[in-house]
């Protein structure tokens, strides 16, 4: 008996796009992404592309139309409802180029719904290439299944983030110099949460006297040993999807 094939394609290529998606919208496809699908994938006529906007879920398309430089996407059928994200924010300062941008693809695979950069004192880096950051965020989530896109926040400065924190959101931040024990304290205090992550020198005194003085904020330990900040917005990324997020 031959077997059934496996739809969608497992082989079939997976795009991020802005337009809405629904059956039977076109969606045209230039630029960087049609050059991958025509000359890195071999798109042919009626092949299998999936496609996500960040709102809709997943959608199969077959490519036609394909020219040198560009094709059309015409969407078929839902393989994937929207995916329910959990209500988690990663806040971390910037930190030197290479290093933020592992923190963005980090961030998207772990199922992070808002990354938020903040400026902190000690920060080595005071901008930041927000275009540069959401490119990352994409490549991310087409190669690991998202359907959701994180939002990517413009960068702030601590203060204005302590100002304008929701007072639904637990603030968990990681004090170098001793905080709660990190697993009890997380189960202690499920629902809405961010993580804040400092630069590579840490929180200054003042910001760190700012940040425990604020009624939503709680300071936790990373474990024993000096993470760097990559090292600790995954891990502790990992240890809040673990405990209150969709890995349970």
């Amino acid at each position: 008996m031959t077997a059934t094939p496996a739809w969608p394609p497992q082989s079939a290529p997976r795009l991020h796009v802005g337009t809405l998606l629904g059956t039977g919208v076109s969606v045209p496809i230039d630029g960087n992404p049609a050059h991958y699908l025509i000359s890195v994938m071999r798109v042919k006529p009626d092949d299998i592309v999936l496609l996500f906007d960040g709102r809709s879920g997943e959608w199969a398309a077959k490519a036609r139309d394909i020219r040198k430089r560009d094709l059309i996407l015409e969407v078929i059928s839902q393989t994937r409802p929207p995916e329910h994200v959990p209500d988690f924010w990663l806040c971390c300062a910037p930190i030197k180029k290479g290093r933020i941008d592992l923190i963005a693809e980090k961030a998207c695979e772990l199922g992070v719904a808002k990354l938020q950069p903040v400026l902190t004192r000690r920060a080595v880096v005071d901008r930041l290439n927000l275009d540069r950051l959401h490119a990352h965020l994409v490549e991310a989530a087409e190669q690991c299944g998202r359907t959701a896109l994180p939002d990517l926040g413009d960068m702030v400065k601590l203060d204005a983030l302590l100002r304008d924190w929701p007072g639904d959101r637990w603030l968990f931040f990681a004090d170098e110099t001793g905080g709660d024990p990190l697993a009890d304290t997380l189960r202690a205090r499920p629902g809405p949460a961010a993580f804040l992550i400092g630069p590579e020198g840490g929180f200054d005194p003042v910001e760190r006297e700012a940040i425990r003085a604020h009624p939503r904020s709680v300071p936790v330990s990373l474990g024993p040993r000096i993470l760097r900040a990559e090292t600790a917005a995954i891990a502790a990324t990992t240890a809040w999807m673990t405990i209150n997020g969709d890995w349970r």
